[in-house]
């Protein structure tokens, strides 16, 4: 048995790793993307090209009902936060850095943190608010109030944050009474209705090569998506969460190879301290006898702002 918890383990840590690896490449083809092309011609093609294989996938999928929300209120306000995370965060990858806007977008885990006590009524102590005080100051180091200009992207970055961390909380508070089909077309068919809209007015022509890598951005979430909810199945919850993080060693090379990109050293200890209080939090949550509550570590959707796909539910955590 100690052996298949391992063998599971492992599994699970590798697919965590895969995902946020793809994630990476999802969002470098998002930047090289963003040279030419308004956010709102992206995210409409990429939207569209994964519509339909989640449409299949759904489908096949019997144990689905139909599609009324039990809680439509909450389901049109998550719409609304995935909607602003994903635009918000695709402009913010078009404009700063990758490792920039990752070290920003990190704030996410802390947010929910903050954000479980008055809106899910949940108890944070102490350590656990001062890592979020903690991690807030790595924000602060990044951005240099009155000694660097903050710009759009970076205002981008932490809105896309914050809304992450509204769905985030949203999803654990009805995610066990919604079905999956909800949570993922709604979106979806805003993203498409509402960026259909905007398109008029942005649109520009493009060869079949930039098509091919829009519609590789929705399926490179697809991909990475399942891939985390493979690993949430294989792995318990607080062992895949801190592999969030590892999108940082990819955005390095990926940022200086492709773009020409240096993080300097106020990003890099920005980045550091955010990503120490991120993982203090999430060790915080796996200690029983400090916290019965894990808003963070049980938030499975680890990237909003990349696309909706199903939440996996507790009872998905099985060994072989």
């Amino acid at each position: 048995m100690q052996e298949k918890k391992i063998s599971a383990s492992g599994r699970g840590a590798g697919m965590a790793m895969l995902a946020y690896g793809v994630f990476a490449t999802h969002d470098a083809v998002i930047k090289s993307l963003g040279a030419d092309y308004a956010v709102f011609q992206i995210i409409f093609f990429s939207v569209l090209f994964a519509f339909v294989p989640v449409m299949v996938m759904l489908l096949v999928d019997r144990s689905e009902a139909n599609l009324r929300p039990h809680h439509p209120w909450l389901v049109v306000v998550r719409t609304f936060t995935m909607m602003t995370s994903m635009v918000c965060a695709f402009y913010a990858f078009s404009v700063l850095p990758l490792a920039e806007t990752y070290a920003l977008l990190f704030a996410t885990p802390l947010m929910i943190t903050a954000l479980s006590v008055p809106l899910l009524g949940e108890t944070v102590r102490l350590r656990r608010w001062i890592a979020v005080f903690v991690g807030l100051i790595g924000v602060l180091v990044i951005l240099r109030p009155g000694y660097s200009d903050f710009s759009l992207g970076h205002a981008a970055a932490l809105t896309a944050a914050t809304a992450s961390a509204f769905s985030g909380i949203i999803v654990r508070k009805i995610g066990s009474e919604e079905r999956s089909a909800v949570l993922i077309l709604f979106p979806m068919l805003a993203n498409i209705l509402f960026m259909a809209m905007l398109l008029p007015w942005v649109y520009v022509p493009m060869p079949l090569t930039d098509l091919g890598l829009m519609a590789s951005v929705g399926l490179l979430s697809m991909v990475a998506q399942l891939c985390v909810i493979g690993a949430f199945r294989a792995a318990p919850a607080a062992m895949v969460a801190p592999f969030q993080y590892s999108q940082i060693i990819w955005a390095v090379p990926f940022g200086f190879f492709l773009f020409g990109d240096v993080p300097d050293l106020w990003v890099a200890a920005g980045t550091s301290i955010i990503i120490g209080s991120g993982l203090f939090v999430v060790w915080r949550e796996t200690r029983a006898e400090v916290s019965d509550t894990a808003p963070v570590s049980s938030t499975r959707n680890a990237r909003p702002d990349a696309g909706p796909m199903p939440r996996p539910r507790e009872k998905d955590h099985v060994l072989p």
